[in-house]
């Protein structure tokens, strides 16, 4: 059971942010619904219609964790400081873990690294990203820097709890959609090869009179996103042809959820992985260093992303559509490292050579 995975602390903490500056009022902010996990935990029949809607209209949604998601806040607020030390490493230091001539996503991306818009502008972030088969002991360990490897129990505590709040999300939409019994869970199983991972995030200030955007406009590469923010800076694009890029402000004790190109495929558009960037922070917010904590969960690596075909809900293919025939291991490199310049030279600036599920997602709001 979700409510199983998902432990408690012994002591609430309570997140102020009280050392970021204020987020501004005067800036358009994403409607996102604000779930309680403890609600959708005891199966509260309002919260879950609430949960469906916020999943098939926008993609993204608060998740309010107090009480039951106690221990991943703890967890978190952790992982922040873990964060900031690591990336005060010095440059060359950092590079020596980046594995893309590996062909893996995993390690140290550095700054400038990737193309994030159709103009050719290069990212503003540093990433690291931690596999989470590595942490579990699932496959062979990546080398990682000391910072790193002491924290491992931090790290897999970390993802235990933030894969429990995958699971529920997936128990719901399969209860939803009215799947045989695990379909999705079965697809997403904690000690199944994956590409999850957790990912940390440097987004320095920008220089005032070129501020753009740091990450460019895109949707999540699997299923289910586990994000903590402590200042602005990701934008939505909400459904609608006339829809203005909105903020998301960042919200203390809660973390923000959204759903990736995997759910989009499985039920053929029926759940949507919005569109999303980030850009600079608002108003005063946008002199700090801007640092995230993501655990990005996506299916098992030899599943196909295709339609499921048992249950009703899901609506059919277009007649003439052809599925493309690509497993979750494929998807998730091609589109994590083809914008690379290092690795793909000009063919890194064809921003839609390698697009998600923009077209099949947004299609009910063209």
């Amino acid at each position: 059971m979700a409510s199983q995975t998902v432990p408690e602390a012994l002591t609430a903490p309570t997140q102020t942010f009280d050392d970021a500056p204020p987020f501004p009022e005067d800036v358009p902010t994403a409607p996102l619904l604000r779930l309680s996990l403890a609600r959708l935990l005891d199966r509260d029949t309002q919260e879950i219609d609430r949960f469906v809607r916020a999943c098939e209209d926008l993609g993204f949604f608060y998740l309010d964790l107090t009480g039951p998601g106690d221990s991943l806040l703890a967890d978190a607020d952790q992982l922040f400081e873990v964060g900031s030390e690591l990336f005060e490493l010095p440059l060359e230091e950092k590079r020596k873990y980046d594995f893309m001539h590996k062909n893996s996503y995993f390690g140290y991306k550095g700054y400038g690294a990737n193309v994030v818009d159709r103009s050719g502008n290069l990212d503003r972030n540093e990433f690291y990203n931690v596999s989470k088969d590595d942490i579990l002991g699932i496959s062979d360990p990546w080398p990682a820097p000391g910072v790193l490897d002491a924290r491992r129990p931090l790290l897999k505590s970390f993802i235990s709890s933030a894969h429990g709040i995958v699971t529920l999300v997936l128990e719901l939409l399969n209860d939803h959609l009215k799947l045989p019994p695990k379909t999705l869970q079965d697809m997403h199983r904690l000690e199944g090869h994956s590409g999850d991972q957790v990912r940390f995030i440097k987004a320095p200030p920008q220089p005032r009179d070129d501020r753009r955007t740091a990450l460019g406009e895109h949707t999540d590469f699997g299923s289910v996103t586990v994000l903590f923010n402590r200042l602005g800076g990701l934008q939505v694009l909400p459904p609608g042809r006339d829809a203005q890029w909105c903020y998301v402000k960042p919200l203390p004790n809660h973390a923000i959820i959204n759903l990736g190109d995997a759910m989009v495929k499985f039920t053929n558009g029926l759940l949507r992985s919005n569109i999303h960037r980030v850009v600079a922070p608002p108003g005063q917010q946008a002199d700090r260093t801007r640092y995230s904590l993501v655990y990005f969960n996506r299916p098992e690596d030899d599943v196909l992303l295709k339609r499921l075909d048992a249950s009703d809900l899901i609506p059919p293919l277009d007649a003439d559509e052809v599925e493309e025939e690509i497993n979750s291991k494929d998807w998730i490199i091609r589109r994590a490292l083809g914008h690379r310049i290092a690795i793909f030279g000009k063919e890194a600036f064809d921003y839609d050579r390698i697009k998600g599920t923009e077209d099949k997602s947004q299609r009910a709001y063209l």
